[in-house]
């Protein structure tokens, strides 16, 4: 990997590694309960469809795309920003569409940075958020993600005391792995704090809507002035479960916008036309699709954290998002890749390392709620066994009596 100076940058993901642990249990023959991918496992709603398959018969929509996406689609992301959060946004200069949030945000750090500029990216975080500016050549600055009450004050004085000065900060909310929530008065701050020091914001939203319990989180593009300095991604794989349709959307600032667009345009020819179709009637469509999505991940949740909780695994139900984020029982001391291959071997059951979101996260473990209500119980049931069996189960549960 020497001779490929990129490449040598990144360490090995370590995903792949927890995969390979995942392969060779089933080798053996063994059934694993995977809650290690956040890939929703629920098909996409029909009328979006059936919205595709009537355009993918149309010859013209065979044809190269644009990169920056089609009119009609952009026209329909304006719509729903209006719609959804009272945001106005041009057409023209203020949305892009991507081929899926992951690949508009590794392209955009390409767009925004040179050679050893510095970006502030809290940490744990998406894996993308940090090495999509590696990988373009920046250096990564970390500030601990919570607590949320001094965020503020850790981006300045990471501000002040970086060298080379950040460019800008890259946010994430609902969080993905923690599942951290913020208000609107915490995005208030930021922008006030980023247009203080010049810098700009790259938020992620993509879990937008996947918010329970009467929770609604912000767009940031909702604080007054946001747009002179700040983008918003969002993907349709969650809110509309899309996820291998591979489409998103970062809206916002003018300049960051037609950086990016003229980076995309030597780079791809946008996405297949009939899917930018499907996608103007998810965005124009009835939206009680999403409610059903949610109702489903929050019902998971539920079971899931109830069932941890049961067994002696101290956990929080998220606000949002499709994850839990679970600190590892104090009683293993084991770091996370550890921890994930005691669990596959001894319980058959999959979930995520923590360090593959960044050292912040090596004492937790994210499980994403994309198995149905029955083999989540037999996966808490599965835990619950090998937990009593090492003396963290509470006693007199019963394993048999988990729902």
């Amino acid at each position: 990997m020497d001779a490929f100076p990129r490449i040598k940058r990144l360490p090995p993901y370590v995903f792949s590694i927890v995969d390979e642990f995942k392969q060779s249990v089933r080798s053996q023959g063994h059934d694993v309960i995977d809650f290690g991918m956040g890939n929703p496992d629920r098909a996409t709603p029909d009328h979006i469809v059936d919205s595709l398959i009537e355009a993918a018969k149309e010859p013209a929509n065979h044809r190269y795309s644009c990169s920056r996406g089609t009119q009609a689609l952009r026209e329909a992301i304006c719509r729903w920003y209006q719609r959804r959060f009272a945001v106005n946004l041009d057409a023209e200069s203020e949305t892009i569409v991507t081929i899926g949030s992951k690949e508009g945000l590794a392209h955009l750090a390409m767009a925004l940075v040179d050679t050893n500029d510095s970006v502030v990216v809290p940490s744990p975080c998406y894996p993308v958020h940090m090495y999509g500016f590696v990988i373009a050549g920046a250096n990564v600055h970390h500030i601990a993600l919570t607590p949320l009450e001094t965020f503020c004050e850790r981006l300045e004085h990471a501000i002040n005391n970086c060298w080379p000065r950040p460019k800008g900060v890259v946010l994430n909310f609902p969080s993905n792995p923690s599942t951290v929530c913020v208000n609107i008065e915490f995005f208030e701050k930021i922008v006030a704090l980023a247009k203080a020091n010049d810098i700009w914001i790259i938020h992620d939203f993509a879990y937008a809507e996947l918010c329970f319990d009467g929770f609604q989180a912000p767009s940031i593009l909702q604080v007054t002035g946001a747009k002179d300095i700040a983008v918003e991604s969002y993907s349709m794989s969650k809110t509309y479960n899309m996820p291998g349709w591979r489409l998103g959307f970062i809206s916002g600032n003018k300049d960051i916008i037609a950086a990016l667009a003229r980076l995309k345009s030597y780079m791809d020819y946008g996405t297949f036309a009939p899917v930018e179709h499907a996608a103007v009637t998810a965005l124009d469509g009835s939206q009680d699709c999403i409610d059903s999505i949610r109702d489903c991940y929050q019902e998971r949740r539920d079971v899931l954290c109830d069932g941890l909780n049961s067994i002696g695994w101290t956990v929080a139900k998220p606000k949002a998002t499709m994850f839990v984020w679970a600190k590892i029982p104090a009683q293993y001391k084991m770091n996370s890749i550890e921890f994930c291959q005691y669990l596959i071997e001894q319980a058959h059951v999959a979930v995520s390392p923590g360090a593959g979101f960044g050292e912040a996260g090596d004492d937790h473990v994210r499980l994403a709620l994309v198995e149905d209500l029955d083999r989540t119980r037999e996966a808490i049931a599965r835990i619950g066994k090998v937990f009593a069996e090492d003396g963290i189960m509470p006693s007199g549960q019963s394993t048999s009596s988990v729902d």
